[in-house]
């Protein structure tokens, strides 16, 4: 006697399934089962077919599904001032424009422009993303509104602000933060103290043992640029990466945002100390910062992010045209065209994102883990005619293609709609708010 199919929230059709799992399967005419948010079965279509009943049916068979990706370093918020300034180095950028405007942010300011980044990083197939930024409450409430995972971060720095007028007030909205987060089931608290220039030795100590004593990982801008060590040196007598080191802050649960300007012996402390690093090519390259030396922090064993930084600064949140400008720039950088091959490419969107975020069981499609996936449009002109998923992912997308994005097994962009959003209402709001904090109207 046959088994009764089992019963099942959605059966996923896709056409080309790239899992990203540990043997990097690819699948052609596959299907995913999801029950209850996680994946209960992937395979070829016909046999899911036959096994399950499901509630419903997503039928992505003329697309490329894949994990969705993740962003391990933005400032969602910063959607608000993109355009405000562009092609101007980096201490020009944040000192003479960015800090001016953020003292004038609200909280709900934060929210809008959080929300407005959420739909961004859904619509190019983000699942999950790290924040730092102000009024970190209502980047929670954007982050938990928008369906998405993320890692929510608490800036700490000392200079005047609108989010918090001393440095035991940003501890204390990291404690709250931490507290409102717990068994949360997509959102995880962190802590940022912004970078070794706008926070003391005594404040960066504080944080690296609140990140401890609390769990939590700890990210923070490092070696964005030569003058970044150069300064460290004249302040503390070491470039940034020992100095981050004596005071506690490197290790396995900490991220370092950009990682530019690094050295030989820098990259022997990260990779002992077992420290992750974010990855932010197009930021990088915008600002004049420099290149990541991204294949020497490979080859030492360093896991390597890739983040998109504020749209201030980049200007847009699409990880898809991170990888491809991250795989393309170490190659122009090196001379070398095997450098950073499509498949790495891939995975520092993925996998390697989802590590140096502590969350592993993202970042891959696999029995058991979460149902967080994009899917591709393969009739496209650009994905065809489909040689190597790999490849179109990597050099050939550019993140337009993306039809539908799927978090904890729940339909959050398709074909260009958000369910359960107003998009018009919230884009209308967010100019306002934008608008009256730069003096200039859209």
């Amino acid at each position: 006697m046959e088994k009764p199919p089992l019963p099942c929230d959605t059966l996923v059709a896709a056409g080309v399934l790239v899992t990203q799992d540990d043997t990097r399967r690819i699948l052609r005419d596959a299907a995913i089962a999801v029950t209850d948010g996680h994946i209960a079965a992937l395979g070829p279509a016909k046999e899911l077919r036959e096994r399950f009943a499901p509630a419903e049916t997503l039928d992505l068979s003329g697309c490329l599904v894949l994990p969705g990706l993740v962003n391990t370093h933005t400032h969602a918020a910063m959607t608000l001032f993109r355009g405000l300034c562009d092609d101007a180095p980096l201490s020009v950028w944040l000192s003479e424009h960015i800090w001016p405007a953020e003292a004038k942010l609200s909280a709900e300011a934060v929210r809008l422009g959080t929300r407005l980044a959420c739909a961004e990083m859904l619509a190019s197939g983000t699942t999950c993303f790290l924040d730092a930024y102000l009024f970190v409450d209502a980047v929670a409430d954007a982050a938990e509104a928008s369906g998405m995972r993320a890692v929510l971060c608490q800036g700490v720095f000392e200079i005047a602000n609108a989010g918090f007028k001393t440095v035991d007030a940003a501890f204390a909205s990291s404690e709250a933060l931490v507290a409102r987060l717990a068994g949360h089931d997509r959102l995880r608290p962190a802590i940022f103290p912004h970078a070794v220039y706008t926070c003391s030795a005594k404040t960066l100590s504080r944080c690296a043992a609140f990140a401890r004593d609390k769990g939590v990982l700890l990210s923070t801008h490092a070696c964005e640029t030569a003058k970044e060590n150069d300064d460290c040196v004249k302040a503390n007598g070491a470039r940034v990466i020992p100095y981050l080191h004596d005071l506690g802050l490197l290790g396995p649960k900490t991220l370092l945002a950009h990682g530019v300007a690094l050295d030989a012996a820098d990259i022997a402390r990260l990779a002992q100390t077992g420290t992750a690093v974010s990855h932010c090519p197009r930021s990088n390259m915008k600002l004049g910062s420099g290149i990541a030396p991204v294949a020497a922090l490979s080859r030492a064993g360093v896991t390597v992010a890739l983040g998109t930084d504020g749209a201030a600064s980049n200007n847009a949140l699409n990880v898809f045209s991170e990888m491809t400008t991250a795989a393309l720039l170490q190659k122009v950088a090196s001379g070398d065209p095997t450098r950073l091959e499509a498949q790495a490419a891939l995975d520092i969107a993925t996998r390697d994102g989802a590590n140096a975020l502590s969350w592993p069981e993202l970042g891959r499609l696999a029995v058991g883990g979460p149902a967080d996936l994009c899917a591709l449009d393969m009739t496209r002109p650009q994905l065809a005619p489909g040689l190597d998923p790999v490849s179109d992912c990597v050099y050939a997308a550019s993140g337009g293609e993306v039809r539908c994005t799927m978090v904890a097994g729940k339909v959050l962009y398709r074909d260009g709609a958000f369910p359960g959003l107003d998009y018009p209402g919230l884009l209308a709001a967010f100019r306002e708010a934008s608008a009256g904090i730069t003096g200039r109207a859209s």
